[in-house]
């Protein structure tokens, strides 16, 4: 089928390439010709473990294209995907100013043949009317000009009328295994009215649901479910919602566990067994971060403002996961008492592992108290070079390029990311280098014992 995506950040870039590796027909637009050209020559301008392979094996079989031109994109497009950001604004609701601005440039390049406008941004609930509405005012503008349209149909502006439905396909991509939770899906959630519509998503993803692809890991086809547009958009919202609810339910546990003198990792298998609440995102540690679950939870207790409702469960999420980010800095008071003039080196510094995505990540905030407090900070990170000090949030940190030099004379260690490779560390020659060997460890990530051979003092969370 001939794709085009419309916005190449994370969502976007890993749906379009995602596609046109299954054997689709995808060309991605973005308005940033300096990232465009990058796209071209085979490089992702984001990090995602695979995708540059993806992207050039695509490209080599001239299946994925990029470019700046919105007109040629959705000329080509049977389906239309709107993947553009819609960052926060101050008062928590969503800015959806790129949408707007995608959605009457796609009216305005309409022609004759039918298309499916699809919303792959996680967008306000409501906002595929919306859409519609936009695409039409785009129409509308272009009808205005002395000038043929209609494609195909060669009709005068005054009776061209666009053949479109719109779609809500909400993304749920985790950043550093997206390529594969976009190949394998838990579920695909499509939101129309219109059968015409459904039908060409399904087609569209039936490599996909039927599992007919190289990196398929089980035959059981894909759950598809087909809900409303408004549904749709708020099962995005209430997923995310839920899992930024379980951790901090589980932080709040931790903490009580280490009030009690109980053992937080133990609580959690154990509850975790019950097949009611499953295993998953029940790791006690720092908190969530990220663009995903703070943008979403804030844009879902907007709307329900807008609509007379406190939600006041999410808004606890909200403030516990806030007030987990502190434990850090009190750990160190509690072993080093004054960190004036003391130096803390930070292992890790993105929200999660496999990403180079730094928004709302912990360590930030760890960064800034621990400044604000009169301490030096160093960090060391996998996938941020000491070059991303230009990074205003960074200004004030010594970026390393290896663990031995954030260990060196410091005073203590706070593990902030959960880097697979910082579990094959030697950390008794850290240990050595330090002035005082503490580990903070704010994911429960590595191994009391060991690390207690290794001559650290260990401290985790909620055990």
């Amino acid at each position: 089928m001939r794709v085009c995506t419309i916005g190449t950040g994370y969502v976007g870039l890993v749906t379009g390439a995602c596609l046109a590796h299954i054997g689709h027909d995808v060309i991605c637009v973005d308005n940033n010709p300096a990232k465009v050209e990058l796209m071209k020559s085979g490089q992702s301008p984001i990090y995602e473990p695979g995708l540059s392979d993806i992207m050039r094996s695509a490209m080599a079989t001239g299946r994925l294209q990029f470019t700046t031109d919105l007109a040629l994109g959705v000329e080509h497009g049977e389906i239309l995907f709107i993947a553009v950001g819609t960052p926060p604004l101050a008062n928590g609701s969503s800015d959806t100013q790129y949408v707007e601005a995608v959605a009457k440039g796609i009216g305005q390049h309409l022609n004759g043949e039918y298309k499916v406008i699809v919303n792959k941004s996680t967008v306000p609930i409501g906002s595929g009317d919306w859409v519609k509405m936009l695409v039409l005012d785009g129409v509308a503008e272009r009808n205005k000009q002395p000038l043929l349209v209609g494609g195909g149909d060669n009709l005068p502006p005054e009776q061209f009328v666009p053949k479109f439905d719109v779609v809500s396909n909400p993304e749920f991509l985790r950043e550093g295994s997206a390529i594969y939770d976009t190949l394998n899906p838990d579920r695909i959630v499509l939101g129309s009215n219109n059968q015409q519509a459904i039908d060409l998503m399904l087609r569209l993803y039936a490599p996909i649901i039927d599992r007919q692809h190289a990196e398929a890991t089980t035959q059981s086809p894909v759950a598809v479910l087909t809900t409303d547009l408004g549904s749709a958009e708020m099962i995005k919202y209430a997923a995310n919602a839920f899992l930024a609810t379980k951790i901090s339910f589980i932080n709040e546990i931790a903490n009580i566990c280490e009030r009690v003198g109980a053992d937080v990792t133990q609580v959690s298998k154990g509850i975790g067994l019950d097949s009611r609440i499953g295993n998953k995102f029940l790791n006690a540690g720092i908190g969530w971060g990220g663009s995903c679950f703070p943008k979403d939870l804030a844009a879902l207790i907007h709307t329900g403002a807008d609509y007379g409702y406190d939600a006041q469960l999410l808004k606890a999420t909200v403030s516990v996961n806030q007030q987990q980010r502190t434990l850090a800095i009190q750990k160190l008071q509690n072993s080093l008492k004054i960190l004036k003039g003391k130096t803390i080196g930070l292992l890790g510094l993105t929200f999660k592992p496999d990403t180079d995505d730094l928004r709302d990540a912990p360590a930030l905030d760890i960064i800034q108290k621990l400044t604000e407090l009169g301490a030096k900070v160093k960090a060391y990170d996998p996938i941020v070079s000491p070059q991303s000090s230009t990074l205003p949030y960074l200004a004030n940190v010594n970026l390393v390029d290896s663990p031995q030099s954030l260990a060196t004379d410091s005073d203590a260690i706070v593990l902030m990311t959960e880097w697979s490779e910082f579990q094959d560390i030697n950390y008794q020659q850290l240990a050595l280098l330090m002035r005082s060997a503490i580990l903070v460890d704010c994911r429960n990530f590595l191994s009391p014992v060991e690390l207690g051979k290794a001559g650290f003092q260990y401290i985790g969370i909620g055990c």
